[in-house]
């Protein structure tokens, strides 16, 4: 299964294909991101038919064992497991945690979105969550009126969880540095890159905050 029958780590640049044309546009642009540097992709579409949400899930899948890169569906476990994802990402609407590990098994990631809440993320960590997401950070296109998390979140978030952090919410390359400076593994985003005419070069653009010396980690802790 997975990227090579093994849990990865979820770090770097991380997409949510939500909202992209059906069809070929839609695996255009997934391989434009991972050909730009994005290392793991989520599956979310949220109006599709079930036999279609199958179908390109599916394929998304195969396109980033292809590349070589981490597989997540956004919300369905079922789904999840019948197309053979690296794992499954859940919010506050979505069976439990342990619900859902029963149904993905052991060997699928799971991320939990924790909002603007550090409790919510210890509780995910203590419960066996592979990793967490807080946000949003900044104003989203996607979700206008999603929770507001600050940096100050991540600075106290990183001391005490051992699992990765995602970053998400209206990142751009312009933005997304002063979260991995306070201890973000991930940065998500969706209109950052599926919003470009350019899928490559946007998602380069995002990539290459991880790799620029100026995203060091902030060792200050919060008062």
């Amino acid at each position: 299964m997975a990227v090579s029958g093994r849990l990865v780590k979820i770090h770097g640049l991380y997409v949510i294909t939500d909202p992209l044309p059906p069809g070929d546009a839609l695996l255009n642009a997934v391989a434009g991101v991972l050909a730009g540097g994005a290392k793991t992709v989520q599956y979310r579409n949220k109006s599709a038919d079930p036999r279609l949400r199958h179908e390109q899930a599916l394929q998304v899948r195969r396109l980033c064992w292809q590349h070589g890169r981490t597989f997540i569906v956004n919300d369905d476990p079922d789904l999840a497991v019948a197309v053979d994802a690296d794992g499954v990402h859940i919010g506050r609407e979505d069976p439990e945690l342990g619900t859902t590990r029963r149904l993905v098994g052991k060997h699928r990631l799971i991320g939990v979105s924790c909002y603007n809440d550090l409790d919510l993320a210890l509780a995910a960590q203590a419960q066996g969550a592979d990793y967490v997401a807080f946000g949003s950070f900044y104003p989203s296109r996607a979700k206008p009126q999603a929770t507001r998390a600050d940096v100050e979140l991540l600075l106290r978030a990183r001391p005490v969880l051992q699992i990765p952090i995602v970053a998400i919410g209206g990142i751009t390359p312009e933005n997304g540095a002063p979260l991995l400076r306070a201890g973000a593994d991930a940065l998500a985003v969706i209109h950052a890159v599926f919003g470009c005419s350019d899928h490559r070069r946007a998602a380069g653009r995002l990539a290459r905050l991880f790799t620029n010396e100026g995203v060091q980690r902030d060792e200050s802790k919060p008062d």
